[in-house]
């Protein structure tokens, strides 16, 4: 694993419960930044799978507390601008400042466009890009008063990249995360803050795991039958979570000073086809 000195750092990230956002809370207290994990903690109505319990999110907390870092457990719906608002206070009230934030919360339910119906839109759009928006805004604020830079990192897809049978939606508002990542780099580059992206093809996570006992192996056979095998590299397998977190804590370090604006893919070769 590459050394990284995030000492004195905060990392604030949301969708923390499980998955990703766990692993990235643990490789950046590893790296010895002390970490807020925020989640929902509660399913919606419109996803057919459960998402990140406040057990979860608590369970994350302490293995941020296992690498000898502090925690800051908040539950957060990133689709509410003053449970945000409030949740950036609450960190900045605890730690006095934020230097990283990982945009990682999201959900992938599944719908052909015409005929998804408008609750399901409406959750997964304002979860993948409104709640983007609304925790680079908040703590992009912070960043601009401070005056002494910041990184965004926010998960995108490669269903950002390309297009995704089933999942207009997602495949909207990933496309989303990197225009809006593009845009918040060329307004915070002044202050010097990096915002970057990461566009993962498909992991073996909890959520993957959900969604499979959702919708049953045969909704992504049919996906694979009209796109072929995903990954270049170990073709049907998946990558872990990991593998996205390494590419977080790099965007997140030193070693990316330069680098900013980018939709950084993380996919076995799947884009490259």
């Amino acid at each position: 694993m590459p050394e990284y000195d995030f000492n004195d750092k905060v990392a604030f990230i949301s969708g923390a419960a499980r998955g990703q956002g766990r692993s990235h809370a643990q490789h950046y207290a590893r790296h010895g930044a002390d970490v807020v994990v925020t989640d929902v903690g509660h399913n919606f109505e419109a996803v057919p799978y459960d998402m990140g319990t406040s057990d979860e999110l608590e369970e994350t907390a302490q293995m941020v507390e296992d690498e000898g870092q502090q925690a800051l457990a908040i539950e957060m719906d990133v689709r509410e601008e003053d449970q945000v608002e409030s949740a950036v206070e609450e960190a900045l009230d605890e730690f006095g400042r934020i230097d990283f934030l990982a945009n990682n919360a999201g959900l992938w339910p599944m719908s052909d466009m015409t005929e998804m119906d408008e609750a399901e839109w409406d959750v997964v759009i304002d979860t993948l890009l409104k709640g983007v928006w609304l925790c680079s805004k908040h703590v992009g604020k912070h960043f601009i008063d401070r005056g002494d830079g910041g990184k965004i990192v926010s998960t995108s897809s490669t269903a950002g990249l390309v297009g995704a049978p089933g999942t207009g939606h997602y495949t909207a508002g990933k496309h989303g995360v990197v225009g809006m990542t593009k845009t918040l780099a060329l307004e915070l580059a002044e202050y010097d803050v990096n915002v970057n992206a990461v566009c993962p093809t498909a992991l073996d996570s909890p959520g993957m795991t959900n969604f499979m006992e959702a919708y049953g192996p045969e909704m992504l056979e049919e996906i694979g039958e009209l796109t072929g095998p995903m990954n270049v590299l170990e073709p049907g397998e998946m990558i872990e979570s990991r593998d996205i977190s390494e590419a977080y804590m790099w965007l997140s370090s030193d070693a990316a000073r330069y680098v900013t604006g980018i939709a950084l893919p993380v996919d076995a070769g799947a884009t490259s086809k």
